[in-house]
């Protein structure tokens, strides 16, 4: 089992940034790659970026590109997502996940084994 919690959310401006953090407890932290979704009101969640289990690999959606960085310290069982130049559409809830898939990226939410409970980010116009 791994339990994931998020902080960082909150309420910014448009053009802001926030950093969202992702605190693993549980398994080992290395032994998984990591991914970030996000849902707004009445749409599908949304894979937004991803990470495997070293660092080496990143991925972005293209509307993040540019703007959102990913990144995993695991000394401190703990991803982050660092967003800048924030848009209104960016509002969601974000939530982290975790892959047993530990060498590859997906897209996909159901190849994803555990989550977090999700933390809101609102970005106002």
């Amino acid at each position: 089992q791994v339990q994931l919690v998020e902080s960082g959310g909150g309420l910014v401006q448009a053009g802001g940034s926030l950093r969202l953090s992702c605190s693993a407890s549980g398994r080992t932290f290395v032994g998984y790659a990591m991914g970030w979704f996000r849902q707004a009101p009445g749409k599908e969640r949304e894979f937004v970026a991803g990470i495997n289990w070293s660092g080496s690999r990143k991925y972005y959606i293209d509307s993040v590109k540019g703007r959102f960085t990913i990144s995993r310290d695991n000394a401190k069982n703990t991803v982050y997502l660092q967003m800048n130049s924030l848009k209104p559409e960016d509002t969601a809830v974000y939530s982290c996940a975790a892959s047993r898939n530990y060498a590859t990226i997906t897209t996909r939410g159901n190849e994803y084994d555990y989550w977090g409970q999700g933390t809101q980010v609102t970005v106002s116009s």
